[in-house]
């Protein structure tokens, strides 16, 4: 079975051979995944800038929350834990964050860079389910890839 994002990641590993700009690959990246995913209502990153905090970075959708704390929301719990948070119904997350009153769904996948968190790659849907363990399967050894990158 052919994974929805095998064609995307193949498409942006070529788009950013060689690229070191950490800004620039995130917004391709941002943009790539989110426009490949009708469901996505919100694909991004929110970036590591001081310890144990997150700030927005290169995204697609409405707005997103300007700085997350490592001790809330799903994102946070990704850079806490470093490990991929993926999050049928956010209303049944503890200590969820609103940044989109919409979202019904979400996947978060930390981006570690010698062994530390550096971003996390946030997807989210208005729609209940819409990330399954295949796309988590997928985007992890692409967030690894990343990870070297950034």
């Amino acid at each position: 079975m052919t994974n929805r994002y095998d064609e995307v990641i193949e498409r942006l590993r070529l788009m950013l051979e060689g690229e070191d700009d950490a800004i620039a690959i995130m917004a391709t990246v941002a943009c790539e995944l989110h426009v490949a995913s009708p469901h996505h209502s919100w694909t991004g990153f929110y970036r590591v800038t001081a310890p144990e905090q997150l700030t927005v970075g290169p995204y697609q959708g409405g707005h997103g929350c300007l700085h997350i704390p490592f001790v809330r929301g799903v994102c946070g719990a990704a850079a806490r834990t470093q490990t991929t948070q993926l999050v049928p119904d956010v209303e049944q997350f503890v200590g969820h964050i609103a940044c989109s009153s919409s979202t019904r769904s979400e996947l978060v996948l930390p981006i570690c860079k010698s062994g530390e968190v550096v971003a996390v790659l946030d997807l989210d849907s208005d729609e209940l389910a819409a990330f399954s363990p295949d796309d988590v399967e997928a985007l992890e050894p692409f967030c690894a890839w990343l990870g070297e990158r950034l």
